[in-house]
């Protein structure tokens, strides 16, 4: 029995060894796309379903900004943590900056967020994030940083990114909760997740009469081929033009 034993492990392993390899498909492609460097003002070229689109950042404030702010304005710069991979590059390496000042202390916020055409633009992530990265400056001063995102079901969430009390540069990653739905089953309305903007609001206790931030390389984490389907290209097909007439038999 010991033996007979032996030689059917001995064969079945034989066996296990000698079965071909094949490769299995794969659904997953993990990319990092960069949703916005800050070096082409109005010039991003974003790729989504084939269209490049481009946008311009604007700030919003609550009631108690003083008086000529907001300020904006894009400036000479770049973490130097990225300094040694953006080398050799053409580009003038730019940031945006914000000056915020107001009137009292209190829930005092402001939003960055991207316009196009004079209005605000949502820009449309590819496949399914998993994590949103960028680079903020810091001020020391007691602020909280958010990330506002609109889910397929066009519903705005606010994710916590970070507490701004510390000086210069900071790289900032926020995980994608995986009940935020990032996908539509609908032909109508909002088609996946997308970018609104930052706020930030000061803690009630904090000075607001000199604050500045500044933004650079928003990037993100994603699984390009998540909803992606034999027949995907069939699904904005436009039915215009085809005929509404139809036969009916007795």
């Amino acid at each position: 029995m010991k033996r007979g034993l032996k030689v059917f492990i001995s064969l079945a392993c034989f066996t296990l060894i000698a079965l071909p390899v094949f490769s299995q498909p794969s659904s997953k492609s993990i990319e990092t796309f960069v949703l916005e460097d800050f070096d082409s003002v109005n010039g991003q070229n974003y790729l989504y379903n084939g269209e490049a689109y481009s946008w311009d950042w604007t700030v919003n404030a609550s009631r108690f900004i003083a008086e000529g702010f907001p300020k904006y304005n894009y400036f000479d710069g770049v973490p130097n943590s990225l300094k040694q991979l953006l080398k050799g590059t053409d580009k003038e390496l730019k940031v945006l900056g914000v000056q915020t000042a107001f009137n009292r202390k209190g829930d005092n916020w402001f939003e960055v967020y991207p316009t196009a055409d004079g209005k605000p633009f949502e820009v449309p992530f590819v496949g399914d994030v998993s994590q949103i990265d960028f680079w903020v400056w810091g001020a020391n001063y007691n602020y909280h940083l958010e990330i506002m995102l609109r889910d397929a079901l066009g519903r705005v969430h606010v994710l916590y990114a970070t507490n701004l009390a510390f000086n210069g540069w900071r790289n900032v990653v926020v995980n994608i909760p995986g009940w935020l739905q990032q996908h539509s089953h609908l032909r109508s309305g909002p088609e996946n997740m997308t970018f609104v903007g930052f706020r930030i609001r000061s803690d009630a206790e904090e000075y607001v009469d000199n604050f500045a931030i500044f933004f650079d390389q928003i990037k993100y984490t994603s699984n390009s081929l998540s909803f992606i389907f034999d027949g995907y290209e069939l699904k904005d097909v436009d039915f215009g033009d085809s005929s509404s007439e139809s036969e009916v038999k007795e």
